[in-house]
């Protein structure tokens, strides 16, 4: 019965995206795709998935990811309707983050040398930036874009041998996420507050961007951040934080981690900031309880009536993504892929995410107890 459930959940959303597809092959295809990604394989490429299709050779299943005629944003913007007509709450955070792909060689759009926050070092590979919603019925990747480095960008002939059209110019990875923002604020989808780590908290224009479409976020910055208080001094955030008296700090859980509840110590102060009618700024900052030294610091804009409670929260609904990358590459192939090409890269990931959204879906379908409604087509 639950399998049975599954399956008509899944052809659902697959009857759904199927108008993106202007043949019958492609549109078979990605189903029998997206059910390979689901499935109990060790690995995920073309060559395993076709096999378990029943199909002789990986040629189709690269074509579908190369070449076949479908509408591959057109199937982004749909898996994120489905995320938020199953997972969907006025109060969810939206949370941007960036996860590395190991590659070998040199022709894989935007591959070179860089920081991996997923090997914790340098490393070839390709780094993905995404935008992930969160709320109490679960979480689910919503946007994608590829990183290309200036390395890239700066070199059009390397560019078109990956299949990088010519209009698609060098953007750093925040204004990456302030792309796929714009996005999400255009299509209504509902959130209360927006959360990223420190590499885009440092971003002044991204705050700036938030803070003109009146996004409340928690942003995570460095120690040396400095800010105006509202005696209009200014000073680095650890040195205003080191003046914070001991009955400021109040002991506050984020949530259940693997060991219990992650309990920290947190305290605030408003800051100067743009002050519009109704909203304030604050600095945040998040002690560990075993280490009081070991102190993280966050920015945040707001609702001018909102609790430290509301901060913490947003603060530590990052770690849903970092939930989400490691269910997406564990259970649905995100980085199982084998494939070069700027495109091919985009249509991997999205069916990727397609197949996590539903994941996410029949999880929170399961723990109400419900049926799982039809979708809309």
């Amino acid at each position: 019965m639950v399998l049975d459930r599954a399956v008509a959940e899944l052809d659902s959303l697959m009857t759904r995206v199927g108008v993106r597809f202007t043949r019958s092959e492609p549109r078979a295809r990605a189903r029998e795709y997206v059910s390979g990604l689901v499935a109990g394989l060790e690995r995920k490429n073309g060559w395993t998935l076709a096999e378990r299709a029943g199909e002789s050779g990986p040629q189709g299943m690269q074509r579908l990811l190369r070449r076949a005629d479908w509408d591959i944003d057109g199937v982004r913007d749909d898996v994120r309707a489905y995320v938020v007509e199953r997972l969907g709450d006025p109060g969810g955070v939206l949370v941007a983050d960036e996860t590395g792909f190991l590659k070998k060689g040199v022709r894989s759009a935007g591959v070179q040398r860089q920081y991996s926050g997923t090997a914790g070092r340098t490393e070839n590979c390709q780094i993905g930036v995404f935008l992930a919603y969160a709320s109490p019925r679960g979480h689910a990747l919503i946007d994608r874009e590829l990183y290309l480095p200036e390395s890239w960008t700066a070199d059009r002939e390397r560019c078109r041998a990956a299949g990088i059209d010519e209009e698609v110019g060098f953007a750093t990875k925040p204004r990456q996420v302030i792309a796929m923002l714009a996005r999400a604020l255009d299509a209504g989808v509902p959130f209360a507050w927006f959360t990223a780590d420190e590499a885009y908290g440092q971003a002044g224009y991204l705050r700036e961007w938030l803070e003109s479409r009146d996004v409340s976020y928690v942003l995570a910055t460095r120690c040396d951040q400095r800010v105006t208080t509202r005696g209009d001094r200014v000073a680095r955030v650890d040195e205003l934080v080191d003046e914070f008296a001991a009955g400021t700090w109040q002991r506050l859980s984020v949530g259940a981690g693997a060991h219990g509840p992650r309990e920290y110590d947190w305290a605030r102060r408003q800051i100067e900031g743009t002050w519009a009618r109704g909203r304030g700024h604050w600095l945040l900052a998040r002690r560990s309880i075993s280490d009081p030294t070991h102190i993280a610091y966050y920015l945040c804009y707001g609702p001018a009536r909102s609790r430290l409670v509301d901060l913490v929260f947003t603060a530590g609904s990052r770690w849903h993504i970092e939930e989400a990358f490691q269910q997406a590459k564990g259970e649905a192939g995100l980085d199982h892929y084998q494939v070069r090409s700027y495109r091919a890269w985009y249509a991997h990931i999205t069916l990727s995410m397609l197949a996590l959204a539903w994941l996410a879906a029949m999880k929170a379908i399961a723990a109400k107890g419900d049926t799982p409604r039809p979708v809309k087509t």
